[in-house]
């Protein structure tokens, strides 16, 4: 059976998106909820995006897409990873810098220490310094780019773009994205670790951010032609802050939410410039040139 029948119209499409969506939301509930695998030696809820993966590789392959298709090419992986680690690092040392100078301002900075940690809305939980929890944290991340990159920016992207304008698709599959993230706050809601104003006002802030930084990735997606940029840079967004820690008189990573917020900030405007400048460019250049 051909895509074309399968998929049929945009509403249709779409109705394909959000199912696969809540197949993969059902598993990343079950986990958080019910085996909550990161409140355990792991600290790395990673069952679900294992699951993803695999509804990534039945999806692809139910709707007759290539990998390829989906942002997932063999050739410049390798160097799009380390662009997108290279860039994701250059705005971190930035946000970290500005933190450290606010700090040391106040003379409240008492230096860096690198230990695993798990993420929490309320500030980040646990010091591990053991090997082996630094492997999982990687691994762990891996794992978790692979699925979300894969899943919102390789599948969900080709999906609605076949029946969309690139910006209409990524804000929808961004939009997804946000909602994704909200199952921390969620939790810390029903387990009486936050009232309903801080429930509310952590799953704005995480449900906007997470769009934000997802229209980023469909951004650099775009680009690249490939995932794998948009994976490095995801990959040390997820990972820098919970092994790397700035430590004050008051308490570690006291000012995280600034340097993520400086180190998001900076970032999305760099894309969206780089964007801006090439779809100016190509949009001038000449019919015959721009086929070619």
């Amino acid at each position: 059976m051909e895509r074309q029948n399968l998929l049929g119209t945009k509403t249709k499409t779409i109705f394909a998106v959000l199912i696969i969506y809540l197949i993969c939301f059902s598993f990343r509930v079950l986990e958080y909820f019910v085996i909550r695998t990161d409140q355990t030696f792991f600290g790395e809820a990673f069952i679900h995006k294992l699951i993803g993966i695999a509804i990534l590789v039945g999806a692809a392959l139910l709707f007759q897409y290539k990998f390829s298709e989906l942002g997932i090419k063999t050739g410049k992986a390798f160097l799009d990873i380390l662009k997108g680690i290279a860039f994701g690092l250059g705005v971190f040392v930035l946000s970290y810098g500005v933190e450290i100078l606010i700090l040391a301002a106040s003379k409240e900075f008492q230096g860096l220490e690198f230990y695993v940690s798990a993420y929490s809305v309320n500030g980040n939980q646990g010091k591990r310094t053991e090997f082996i929890f630094f492997f999982f944290c990687i691994v762990g991340n891996i794992i978790n780019v692979m699925m979300e990159e894969g899943v919102f920016r390789g599948l969900f992207q080709k999906m609605l773009g076949d029946k969309c304008k690139f910006v209409v698709a990524a804000i929808i599959a961004s939009a997804l994205f946000g909602v994704w993230h909200i199952m921390s706050p969620l939790r810390g809601y029903i387990d009486g670790e936050m009232s309903l104003g801080g429930f509310i006002a952590n799953s704005c802030l995480l449900i906007g951010t997470s769009a934000l930084v997802g229209f980023k990735f469909a951004l650099i997606g775009k680009m690249t032609g490939n995932l794998y940029m948009a994976m490095g840079d995801h990959f040390v967004n997820n990972t820098i802050v919970n092994i790397l820690h700035v430590i004050s008189t008051e308490e570690a990573d006291h000012l995280m939410t600034v340097r993520i917020t400086i180190a998001q900030s900076v970032s999305f405007v760099i894309v969206l410039v780089w964007y801006l400048i090439i779809y100016f460019k190509n949009k001038h250049k000449p019919i015959e040139t721009q086929a070619a």
